[in-house]
Parts: structure tokens; sequence; C-alpha cells
């Protein structure tokens, strides 16, 4: 992995490309439209309409423009590809017990941009990915979590 380029995972690239897709197909043609409605409807000084849609069209161009760096600039890792056993790199998909509540939580470490804790996807530049990273199935590990410290076994390691 070039550390000049920060990592995604293919999966992450898909969906960022599937946004960026959508937004540029569907999103900017319904924006034109709805300020050329309001362009429509006079005075554009007092047209609120108007405002709106320009504001929605800067917003979505902006998003354009970030999904389309991000895309570039990053290093698309195929993580099925990875041949590293049970040792946790980026791309990773681990199993975690909480060795005190025995409470169960599965994680994979992924891109910063592709990172969304709802669907248990962390960012590799994260407290607990950094605290995963290089350890293997089977380690325990200390972790210092806002409420205080835990301790968690590794029960599981893939790729996918």
């Amino acid at each position: 992995m070039s550390s000049t380029r920060p990592p995604m995972t293919q999966k992450g690239a898909d969906r960022l490309r599937d946004e960026l897709e959508y937004l540029k197909r569907v999103k900017r043609p319904e924006i034109v439209a709805a300020v050329a409605e309001a362009r429509a409807h006079g005075d554009l000084k007092e047209n609120a309409e108007y405002h709106a849609a320009r504001e929605m069209h800067g917003f979505n161009e902006g998003r354009i423009a970030e999904l389309e760096a991000a895309l570039s600039n990053s290093e698309v890792i195929d993580t099925e590809r990875l041949s590293v056993g049970k040792r946790i790199v980026f791309g990773a998909i681990v199993d975690l017990v909480d060795l005190d509540s025995d409470a169960k939580v599965t994680y994979q470490i992924v891109g910063d941009l592709e990172a969304d804790i709802k669907q248990n996807l962390i960012a590799v530049s994260s407290p607990i990915a950094r605290a995963l990273i290089g350890k293997n199935e089977g380690d325990e590990f200390d972790f210092k979590a806002p409420n205080g410290v835990k301790t968690y076994e590794i029960v599981g390691v893939r790729y996918s």
C-alpha cells in the first residue's frame, strides 16, 4: 500500500462510484430543471425557490467534486485477494467479544471516506482500527473507549 494514497476497499469504491453516477445522471438534471423552473418565475432577487435550487446545485457539485477526487486519489485494495491469513490488515472483517460483557461485535476496517459506524465499517485511522491492525485471531487486547478500558478477544478474521 502506498502511504501517500489513502486506501479504499473495492466495495467502498463501487459504492462511491454508484453515488457519483446517481449525482451526475439523476440529481444534476433534476436540479438544473428546478433552477430553470424557478428562474421562469421572474425577479431573481426575491425568488426563494431560485436561491434554494442554486444552493442545492452547489451542494451537489461539491459532492461530485469530492467523490471524483476521492476516487482518483485513493488506492483501491481488493480485500478478497489479500493472503495474510488470520492477521488483521486493512480490509479485514473482525469479530470481537467484549470479555467483560460477552457482547459480540463485527467490524470491517475500511478507508476514511467509506467508514459508516451504522454499518460497522470503521475507518482505518480510527483508534479501534489502529488497535486491531497487526493483531491475529485469538489475540486479546485492551482498548481505551470513551466509557473506560475494554478488553476484547479477536474471535474471527476474514477477508471478502
